[in-house]
């Protein structure tokens, strides 16, 4: 039976997500601070965390930020459960590591299946993807292991976790801005130029997969499995895919 953390301080709240979360099949445990609830995580380690922004004695994005810096507690999946619905709180929590962003009034059912989803997510902590041409990447998780066919890569922490930001985000456009955020962290005054670094290294690393970290000019890095445009292998291409965006170009939020 998952233990699902409840850090909330609404006792309507907490009245419902108890009794739908035991009929799911799952044992919650109750904190209405968001001190109790940060102790509780780091001594009972659940399965997940469901968090609400609003509490009496703390902010949750301040919780979360704790949580995710912490080792022992930063690979427990958080599900952010608040009245907040504007565009910039949903931002602001999944740049701080969040799973998923629940607004309320919410429907239990859809809630659930979130939770469901995201505990599924943890129990598999290897992904695997496979290119058309028979080239297979895959990515352990829990050991920070990285293979190209048969091939480990050796990669170091910061270009693992490069690698993890842009293949959890496949197939979407992620900004130079947004990959200092989450690979990084939030208030870092490194360069932009330095993640065009190591992303160059990285493609250098992952060998016949590095082809599938596309330049996306003058926006920033896309992970798919189609292979990038050069100009060998496309005439018509003007400008070489490896050239860095431009760093004066406007900026595309991340989805």
């Amino acid at each position: 039976m998952s233990l699902i953390l409840v850090i909330e301080d609404d006792p309507d709240v907490v009245t419902i997500l108890e009794y739908n979360l035991r009929s799911a099949g799952y044992e919650p445990l109750v904190a209405t601070t968001g001190e109790q609830g940060t102790k509780y995580a780091r001594e009972v380690r659940p399965e997940l965390v469901l968090l609400d922004l609003m509490l009496p004695d703390r902010n949750g994005t301040d919780i979360c930020r704790e949580l995710k810096a912490d080792p022992a507690t930063q690979d427990i999946p958080i599900i952010m459960l608040t009245a907040k619905a504007d565009e910039i709180d949903r931002v602001v929590g999944f740049e701080l590591g969040v799973d998923d962003y629940v607004t309320k009034p919410f429907s239990v059912r859809e809630l659930l299946l979130r939770i469901k989803r995201s505990l599924e997510r943890r129990a598999q902590p290897e992904s695997a993807l496979v290119s058309p041409s028979g080239c297979e990447l895959r990515i352990d998780r829990d050991a920070h292991r990285v293979y190209v066919g048969e091939r480990e890569c050796e990669l170091s922490a910061l270009e693992f976790r490069l690698l993890l930001a842009l293949f959890e985000q496949q197939n979407r456009v992620l900004t130079r801005e947004a990959l200092l955020k989450a690979v990084w962290g939030r208030g870092t005054t490194v360069s932009l130029r330095t993640v065009d670094a190591h992303v160059k290294r990285l493609r250098a690393r992952l060998g016949a997969a590095g082809s599938w970290v596309e330049t996306v000019r003058g926006v920033g890095y896309r992970f798919g499995i189609a292979p990038r445009r050069t100009r060998d292998s496309d005439p018509e291409l003007a400008v070489d895919e490896d050239d860095a965006p431009d760093s004066d170009a406007p900026s595309v939020a991340a989805n």
